[in-house]
């Protein structure tokens, strides 16, 4: 495949996590700061959020086996991951940290179970869709500058 083929499949794979609500700005700003010096600074910086909160997933697996569940805990590893998570806009992984959040501050250990398989289900989504894009984005070569999404 050729390379403008291949830059354009890339750019409407990369508009399609955007409309789909997989990213937002911060997205665009990380690549914002992708320059010559630092061809792969974006997908360097997604490696190592994944790699990071594969961590934390562990842990707050390990925090909601824990019975009675320690809300406090489960919160401030939620806070950490809402965090990681909006550095790299991903937009449904934080959306269900917030409503986990909101679960853990209810008290509800049903509402924390529940929210915490569909932020498991968001976050695989997100890799999935973000390996496919930068396996096609080496693919293609480096890209002139980032643009906002339509």
């Amino acid at each position: 495949m050729e390379k403008t083929q291949l830059r354009r499949q890339l750019a409407n794979i990369r508009q399609s996590l955007f409309d789909q609500g997989f990213l937002d700005e911060q997205f665009v700003q990380l690549e914002e700061l992708q320059d010559d010096a630092n061809p792969n600074f974006v997908e360097e910086i997604v490696t190592l959020y994944y790699r990071d909160s594969s961590r934390l997933i562990v842990s707050i697996e390990q925090a909601l086996q824990k019975s009675p569940l320690d809300f406090n805990k489960l919160d401030a590893l939620m806070h950490q991951f809402k965090g990681s998570s909006s550095s790299i806009g991903a937009k449904k992984v934080k959306a269900e940290c917030t409503q986990l959040r909101e679960y853990c501050r209810a008290g509800s250990g049903e509402g924390c179970l529940r929210t915490f398989q569909q932020l498991k289900k968001e976050y695989t989504t997100l890799r999935k869709k973000l390996e496919a894009y930068f396996q096609l984005a080496r693919q293609a070569g480096p890209i002139d500058s980032a643009c906002r999404p339509k």
